[in-house]
């Protein structure tokens, strides 16, 4: 199969510095690799996506230089997809329903343990208090996890190819660390239908994806990508997390960050040289 990679932005705000870099990274390794560049709009928290932003996008990566294949895949048209993994995923006693607000689950982890990580890929570390909960009915405003520890007696060994700079090499998942540094993730979030790890990993496989390029704070949510590739029997691709983009002050670049906003870079006279260049990379 032709390498192939993509860019997935969320149509929730502008698209910045960090989001060009992402995308200009993708793309020179799709030219570099004789594959093909997609585009893919995550759209599945419909309560903040819009359309003006998924069209900014558009004009923003095309005034770029970028092109992609057409029609351009959108998350909130896949939802019988995911729920076609999740049933699967259920179906092998992998999942469970959980009512616990955020501050519930702050509440449980106000001692932890020492030497474990408070935080993993999804914020604070889900303690399991709703894992037990098996005689209790699903409410609608319940959110549905993935119960790690059933999941890793699932699969065999799992590897996955890192190639950026900060954690190159090969890694093979390790049950403890999926346990204890990650925790029960979020399969399917209220009101949503999936969820990002979900839909990540079904939207790559079913695209045919062969490289993910995307930003070193995704690092740790590889491991839960990973595993659900092996539960749900779907290819792994190479993965490449890239340096983050950061203000002045050393901050990671955040979509109400207006200043470093493509657009705003655009109204003021800048031409896409000039990203590259603040950006240290050559025109492809």
């Amino acid at each position: 199969m032709a390498a192939r990679t993509r860019f997935a932005p969320s149509p929730t705000g502008p698209l910045h510095l960090g989001h060009a870099y992402s995308a200009m990274i993708a793309a020179h390794a799709a030219k570099v690799l004789g594959g093909t560049f997609l585009l893919r709009i995550e759209d599945i928290d419909q309560s903040r996506a819009r359309p003006q932003w998924e069209a900014q996008i558009y004009d923003d990566l095309a005034w770029l230089g970028l092109s992609w294949p057409k029609p351009v895949l959108r998350q909130s048209d896949r939802l019988p997809r995911y729920s076609e993994a999740v049933r699967e995923l259920t179906e092998m006693g992998l999942t469970y329903p959980c009512r616990c607000k955020r501050a519930d689950i702050e509440a449980a982890a106000s001692a932890p343990q020492e030497g474990v990580p408070q935080f993993g890929p999804d914020g604070r570390i889900y303690p399991g208090t709703c894992r037990t909960r098996l005689d209790e009915a699903s409410q609608p405003e319940d959110v549905l996890r993935l119960n790690v520890k059933k999941s890793i007696e699932h699969i065999d060994k799992a590897l996955f190819l890192e190639t950026g700079p900060d954690h190159a090499g090969s890694y093979q998942l390790d049950p403890d660390h999926l346990q204890n540094a990650i925790g029960d993730i979020i399969l399917v979030r209220r009101n949503m239908g999936s969820s990002y790890h979900l839909s990540v990993v079904l939207d790559d496989a079913d695209q045919g994806i062969t490289h993910v390029h995307r930003g070193a704070d995704l690092f740790e949510a590889t491991h839960i990508h990973v595993l659900l590739q092996r539960l749900l029997k779907l290819p792994t691709p190479v993965y490449h997390h890239h340096k983050l983009i950061r203000d002045t002050a050393g901050k990671r670049l955040a979509k109400r960050d207006d200043a470093r906003a493509i657009a705003t870079y655009r109204a003021d006279g800048a031409a896409p040289k000039d990203i590259f260049r603040l950006l240290e990379l050559t025109p492809l």
